[in-house]
């Protein structure tokens, strides 16, 4: 299981990607070009202190992305247009979920690319969820489904709440 994030718009949206990809212990691609500077400086400043943890891959272009990704591995395209409903999709371990920029979603190639286009259903009057609102809804049904949440480390008390 993979996210990707298609030439993302907001550096603190990324920072949260990144600290979703290392808690969840699920590998995340950048696709370039992004609307900031993605130099290990910034991805440090976003990633706070989950950057170690985080299995993070920086493609230069959506071509590099497709060329690296694993021929088994699925596009799923997470989108307001798209003509698959969330609750109807069975998710595979080797599925990539693929999230549009968040200003201009993603272009007609990235549609066509994607097997699944994968629509949230919203309340009337909504227009979207934010990028990695969406990403975390539709990466921990796709871990529930697949069994594929990482191993729960030993409770350790902090002791007694203030």
């Amino acid at each position: 299981m993979r996210l990707a994030l298609f030439q993302p718009d907001i550096p603190q949206n990324v920072g949260a990607a990144i600290r979703l990809s290392a808690c969840l212990n699920v590998a995340l691609d950048v696709i370039q070009p992004c609307a900031f500077p993605l130099d290990d400086r910034s991805l440090k400043r976003a990633a706070l202190d989950y950057g170690p943890l985080a299995h993070l891959t920086r493609h230069a272009s959506w071509s590099d992305f497709l060329a690296a990704r694993p021929a088994t591995a699925r596009l799923v395209l997470l989108t307001t247009r798209g003509d698959t409903l969330f609750p109807d999709v069975v998710f595979r371990p080797d599925d990539i979920l693929l999230m549009g920029a968040e200003s201009a979603g993603a272009p007609a190639h990235v549609h066509a690319a994607a097997a699944i286009r994968l629509r949230i259903p919203l309340a009337a009057g909504a227009r979207s969820l934010n990028v990695v609102t969406a990403a975390t809804l539709a990466l921990g049904e796709a871990l529930r489904q697949n069994n594929a949440f990482p191993p729960d480390p030993p409770f350790r008390d902090a002791g007694p709440l203030p």
